[in-house]
């Protein structure tokens, strides 16, 4: 889960010897939450001030989180939760206001787009009022604006212009003098997400060159395009900063090849991690979860994290990308390969992420 509670070895045993938890202080968040969730000690809750809509199938949830969360930098992800069904489920996403705001008045914004079948974002879209209350966890992320002023180039899709619009707003509040130009791809005018904060910024920030360009509202698709980048003035100097789906981001990585650009010069966040080709072969077996004295088997490319669903377990998770962290677990044995890169890990103990590790023979880990 969530929890921001500092732990201790012998506050550990304490709560295992009186309420079968190694959180004591979350034994009354039950009693808490009825009183005012805001209390809640599990996890940082956050109050839904109000809700925005941006476009038809878009909405931006203003919150206020409880005063202990330790805010965030521009670009940065983070993890909800949200109780459905009497089942909690967790959810990653960027933030899309500046940290100016959380600083000046304690308020953040989450700007979520409805996706079609996805079981959180049409419950926060259907459910979700002024008043209640989410979990929320700390910020992560290395996506940030540059620690000097250079040139930059970002290039954005649909709702990849979340934590574009919290870089632009910070940059434009410490009146950034570089030149910026935004690419933003949308499918209509009518679906572009933070219109006003937008226009607002090109308005008023000289640095700021901004396009948007609709995809759908030509008979040929109006895709990015190599005239697109050669447009931009100096973009060999640029900085890049690419967040939107894989098809833009595949086709910007192309083009910015071409340009000349190197690797080290680009920055990118993606809605799904990129998928290793793996040999399903030579993967899966025995896994033992040693905490829980389990053995269970797998096959092909399941990895730990659904494994150990699977049998019934629940560990803690965030993005289920391997982004966050959030369910980093040890193994003691075995190998395991990464499902993002392909890369086998050693045989003996190490830090796994449960999400993104695919057994390669028989594995034990601390669960």
């Amino acid at each position: 889960m969530l929890s921001r509670i500092e732990r201790s070895s012998a506050l550990q045993w304490l709560g295992k010897q009186l309420f079968n938890r190694e959180d004591p202080a979350a034994f009354f968040d039950p009693l808490l939450e009825r009183i005012n969730p805001m209390w809640v000690q599990q996890y940082t809750p956050a109050r839904v001030e109000r809700i925005v809509d941006e476009t038809a199938d878009t909405k931006t949830f203003v919150l206020k989180p409880a005063k202990r969360w330790a805010g965030f930098e521009a670009g940065q992800h983070v993890n909800i939760c949200v109780d459905i069904d009497g089942v909690r489920r967790n959810r990653t996403f960027s933030l899309s206001s500046a940290p100016a705001q959380w600083q000046d008045n304690g308020i953040v914004t989450l700007t979520i787009k409805r996706l079609p079948g996805g079981r959180v974002t049409n419950w926060m879209h259907d459910n979700l009022e002024a008043g209640d209350t989410l979990g929320l966890g700390e910020a992560f992320g290395e996506f940030l604006v540059p620690e000097i002023s250079e040139p930059l180039l970002y290039i954005a899709g649909g709702s990849g212009i979340t934590p574009v619009l919290s870089q632009l707003e910070t940059l434009a509040a410490a009146d950034y003098q570089a030149p910026v130009t935004l690419l933003y791809f949308v499918r209509t005018q009518a679906d572009i997400i933070g219109a006003e904060k937008l226009y607002s910024l090109r308005q008023n920030w000289p640095a700021l060159t901004l396009n948007v360009l609709a995809t759908n509202e030509s008979e040929q698709p109006r895709f990015l395009r190599e005239s697109d980048l050669e447009e931009v003035p100096e973009i060999t100097a640029r900085r890049c900063y690419l967040c939107g789906p894989k098809g833009l981001m595949d086709l910007a990585g192309d083009l910015l090849d071409r340009q000349g650009i190197a690797q080290d010069r680009r920055h990118s966040t993606f809605f799904a991690a990129a998928k290793a080709a793996l040999d399903t072969d030579s993967l899966g077996g025995a896994v033992h979860f040693s905490r829980s004295d389990l053995n269970v088997s797998s096959e092909g490319d399941a990895v730990l994290l659904d494994i150990a669903e699977a049998a019934k377990l629940s560990p803690r998770y965030g993005c289920r990308m391997g982004i966050c962290h959030q369910c980093s677990c040890k193994k003691t044995s075995g190998t395991v390969v990464n499902r993002l890169t392909g890369k086998s890990s050693g045989p003996g103990e190490e830090n796994i992420q449960l999400c993104i590790s695919v057994p390669q023979g028989p594995v034990t880990v601390e669960l």
